[in-house]
């Protein structure tokens, strides 16, 4: 299972800031579904409220109505990739550092968190929480020395830190965001009316009926002061590697991500595959949601029949009542369950947009089998995934990805189909503008950041555990 990981959302001079804020994050609940915060200022104050869970279940009216003043306001949803699940983890993350109050929000992971820290704590830092911002916060305040400006101690932070960032910044009355050199995460500029907003996805100032402006550059600045917007280079950009797992799964399809609409990306894999793996069949099928677009492509492309064959059940929450032990495979039927009518005695062909573990899939098509499909085609609209992500996406380690010791063929038989093909990296690439511009390194193992030894060791259990590390992809 593929999780997601954070979004975040900005806007500045608006009176009804939080209230923005608040529509932005819901519209990208899908990038973070564990903790959600807003942070205001009012001139005077920052205001704060954070909590676990979904953006309804943190925020209510008296929160944004009342608590939550000021014209300044971002705001942040979590999938954590470095740092435990609690409260004390969500963000944004504030200080305050004499007039200062700082308040920071991150979207990637960084590879160098865990010597960064330890180089920190031996100059005398003090840290509250397991997360990989709070690095980049002491790095900070620790350039606010002398004549520099935040602005000249947000560079020297980015200078020392290395990954995959984007970065929201309110520092008093100034709202600034930062993209990483390599552009691994999206983050882009908008305007409402005459003022600006930043989120990771458009979907969000479709919400608000934000104008789209366009994507940050890697390794840009964005500083916005008294409503006016300058651009700085924070770091020299580098090669751009754009995370493709962005269009393959992640994003929402009405987004723009690095340019893209997400939709046609998709519907455009499918169609390559189409042409790659062709198979003799009675309908496609995509498993929802995250199959749908590729499934389109694969049927427009192929000329056979889109069916929507699995039902899916939208009312299921994070938790529910437990059946009996002899109710097998609850968890994914609850979820997903198929119309029997469409499927005995037919040949299928499944459009997957991947596949990380497997276990899911092969229950779905054993339970194909049972209710009398003749076959079962599976193509998978992206290459196989057999290396873990050390840039922000909670991918296993390489012992836990199906692709990353398995064979095609094996995996095949060990999910019970009759075939199955994988989009090939060419294939992937021919699907997106500009395909060099994009990260491969969970398909190819060619990592633009070097991954050094402690790479991903910092997730250090909280409550003081000693030596307990968790990879943080």
């Amino acid at each position: 299972m593929k999780k997601e990981y954070c979004g975040l959302f900005g806007i500045y001079g608006h009176t009804e800031a939080a209230r923005m804020t608040y529509f932005g994050l819901y519209a990208m609940q899908h990038r973070g579904q564990e903790s959600a915060g807003i942070v205001t200022w009012d001139g005077a104050k920052i205001r704060e409220q954070k909590g676990m869970g979904l953006v309804p279940d943190v925020f209510n009216e008296r929160h944004i109505g009342k608590e939550l003043k000021g014209d300044i306001a971002m705001g942040h949803i979590r999938y954590s990739t470095t740092g435990a699940s609690l409260i004390r983890n969500a963000q944004p993350f504030i200080v305050r550092h004499g007039d200062l109050r700082l308040a920071v929000a991150h979207n990637g992971n960084l590879v160098n968190t865990y010597e960064l820290r330890r180089e920190l704590e031996e100059q005398g830092s003090i840290f509250q929480t397991t997360m990989d911002t709070e690095v980049f916060v002491h790095l900070i305040i620790k350039n606010l020395n002398g004549s520099n400006s935040i602005e000249e101690a947000v560079k020297k932070a980015c200078a020392k830190i290395k990954g995959a960032y984007c970065l929201l910044i309110m520092a008093n009355d100034k709202l600034i965001a930062v993209k990483d050199p390599n552009g691994f995460r999206p983050l882009s500029l908008g305007r409402l009316g005459d003022r600006y907003v930043l989120a990771s996805e458009t979907c969000a100032f479709d919400l608000i009926e934000a104008e789209y402006l366009r994507p940050l550059s890697p390794g840009e600045m964005l500083v916005i002061e008294n409503n006016k917007i300058t651009s700085h280079q924070a770091v020299e950009p580098g090669e751009k590697k754009q995370c493709i797992f962005e269009l393959i799964y992640f994003a929402r399809p009405d987004s723009y991500v690095f340019g893209e609409v997400v939709y046609e990306r998709r519907k455009e894999m499918g169609k390559v595959l189409a042409r790659e793996a062709p198979v003799d069949a009675d309908i496609v099928m995509p498993f929802p949601d995250s199959g749908n677009y590729a499934a389109v492509g694969y049927s427009q492309e192929s000329g056979l029949p889109l069916e929507l064959v699995m039902i899916r059940n939208h009312y299921v929450g994070r938790t529910f009542i437990q059946p009996s032990q002899d109710m097998r495979d609850f968890s994914v039927r609850v979820k997903l369950n198929p119309v029997q009518s469409m499927i005995q005695g037919k040949r299928i062909l499944i459009v997957e947009d991947s596949i990380v573990r497997g276990t899911t899939t092969r229950t779905r098509v054993k339970k194909l089998r049972e209710l009398g499909a003749r076959e079962i085609h599976m193509r998978v609209s992206c290459p196989p995934i057999a290396h873990p992500c050390f840039y922000g996406i909670d991918f296993s380690s390489k012992g836990e990805l199906l692709a990353a010791n398995t064979s095609v063929e094996d995996i095949r038989r060990y999910l019970g189909l009759d075939s199955l093909h994988y989009l090939s990296i060419p294939g992937l690439l021919s699907s997106v503008s500009q395909g060099d511009d994009y990260c491969l390194a969970c398909f190819d193992g060619n990592y633009p950041i070097p991954i050094g030894g402690e790479a991903g060791k910092l997730c250090l259990e909280d409550q003081g555990a000693p030596g307990f590390i968790k990879p943080c992809c």
